[in-house]
């Protein structure tokens, strides 16, 4: 009589266990030497080497000049701008104690953190809206040419922008003129300081609503239509589907803007102000970039202004931190994870 052998018996002694999915990637993984992991992505290396070069040329290079915020510095020291850097006196605090002391600072500062709020209740949630009234648009051409028109502004400069707002309602405008024409007085909102706020938001929805709209879109595109047709085939209606399928899929995308948002709370802008600063006044006009810039360029206080953009960017990076510890409160991933 011939013994049998069970097949799966069989089968585990010719065929070896294989390793888990993800475990089993992770153990190739480090087992996988320095060279040959350069050797099979090289040409991602490659493609992405030129962006790691602007980075550190333009974005981690000029932090070593923050040195001269606890100097004295004058580049008339020296033929070389770099060479003054070493001959210029060290001072400590002392320009930080000059800027916590200047009233100047913290009316940029309050006008700033004003700005920033009316924006953040004003602009942020229009391109949210916007991508959800574009992505109920059922014509693909129709959907296509409003997300163009839309997004079409944000190429344009900010001295463009300022100009077309200046010729519909400066007081030479269209509007203005307009209204003289019918007997009525005619108005100035370009020069009005009380309404300086809401302008330079309303010219930041126009030029830059269009280029949120294109996050907000994609991220709806992942949102299988599965889920829409199974909440149709259940009686739920527009709204109901929106309310939750449509904005859940958007949750961690307006997380993760959001906090960016406020991190970037202290940078309003710089040339939308810088333009408009004399037509409104440095009082309702005055931000820190603009600030900073005054005083470190038109005023040649380098190390003053150094160390207000210092400030500027410790209380930027705690802003980040925060939200994001509130987006990881709130179950969101947020800039990055727990």
């Amino acid at each position: 009589m011939t013994s049998t052998v069970p097949r799966s018996s069989a089968g585990e002694k010719r065929k070896p266990a294989a390793s888990g999915g993800a475990t089993g990637r992770r153990e190739r993984t480090r087992g996988t030497s320095l060279r040959t992991r350069f050797r099979r992505d090289r040409t991602l290396i490659l493609m992405t080497l030129p962006v790691v070069l602007l980075l550190l040329v333009f974005n981690y290079v000029p932090i070593l000049g923050n040195v001269v915020a606890f100097q004295d510095y004058d580049p008339y020291l020296s033929d070389n701008g770099f060479i003054a850097v070493f001959q210029s006196p060290w001072v400590g605090l002392e320009q930080f104690q000059r800027v916590f002391q200047d009233a100047g600072f913290w009316h940029a500062v309050r006008n700033t953190f004003v700005l920033f709020l009316l924006q953040l209740v004003l602009f942020f949630p229009i391109p949210i809206a916007l991508a959800l009234l574009i992505n109920s648009v059922i014509r693909p051409r129709v959907r296509a040419v409003a997300q163009a028109v839309m997004y079409l502004p944000h190429f344009f400069s900010w001295v463009l922008v300022v100009t077309v707002f200046q010729q519909i309602f400066g007081g030479a405008g269209v509007l203005a003129q307009a209204l003289r024409e019918h007997g009525h007085p005619g108005f100035d909102l370009m020069t009005d300081p009380a309404v300086f706020k809401y302008l330079v938001t309303a010219e930041m929805v126009w030029k830059d609503a269009g280029w949120g709209i294109i996050v907000f879109l994609a991220a709806l595109a992942a949102v299988p239509h599965d889920l829409y047709e199974a909440a149709a085939m259940d009686g739920a209606g527009r709204w109901r589907r929106m309310w939750h399928i449509t904005l859940p899929a958007l949750r961690p995308v307006i997380a993760l803007l959001l906090v960016l948002r406020v991190g970037d709370a202290l940078t309003v802008g710089f040339e939308q102000f810088l333009l408009q600063r004399q037509a409104v006044g440095p009082d309702a006009s005055e931000v820190l970039d603009t600030y900073v810039w005054w005083n470190g360029i038109r005023n040649q206080d380098f190390s003053y202004a150094a160390a207000a953009g210092l400030i500027k960017g410790v209380v930027g990076l705690s802003l980040v931190l925060v939200a994001n510890k509130a987006a990881h409160l709130m179950g969101e991933q947020g800039v990055y994870k727990k």
